[in-house]
């Protein structure tokens, strides 16, 4: 199984989503992220606020660090390797990366109507 690490920069709490202004971005990444781990994704996922030794300890993270700088971050580790940095990964690229199948929305849509499908119409 692929492992992904993600290394945030320092916010408030572990995802980022909390307080009254919450960052819609922030807040579906949150929501990718449990959906990939209940589909059994392993998923790490590290604040530099909180867990300052989680970036000290990774030698790609601290190289990155200090080529790059925070204002690189996020930087997305697939088993070790960068994937991804300065923003979040897409629901599709998560599943793309890990393995995982993503079913379009208009298949989901189709699916759960009673009165939808091919050959028929609304």
């Amino acid at each position: 199984m692929k492992t992904l690490q993600i290394y945030d920069p320092a916010m408030c709490c572990n995802t980022g989503v909390c307080g009254v202004d919450v960052d819609q971005q922030l807040l579906t990444f949150a929501t990718d992220i449990d959906w990939a781990k209940k589909q059994g994704a392993q998923i790490e996922r590290f604040n530099l606020a909180q867990q300052p030794m989680a970036f000290v300890e990774n030698t790609v993270m601290k190289n990155f660090l200090a080529l790059s700088g925070t204002e690189g971050l996020p930087l997305i580790l697939l088993n070790g390797e960068i994937a991804l940095t300065s923003r979040y990964p897409r629901r599709a690229e998560l599943a793309r990366w890990l393995g995982l199948s993503v079913l379009p929305v208009s298949s989901l849509a189709t699916s759960a109507s009673t009165c939808c499908g091919p050959g028929k119409s609304c």
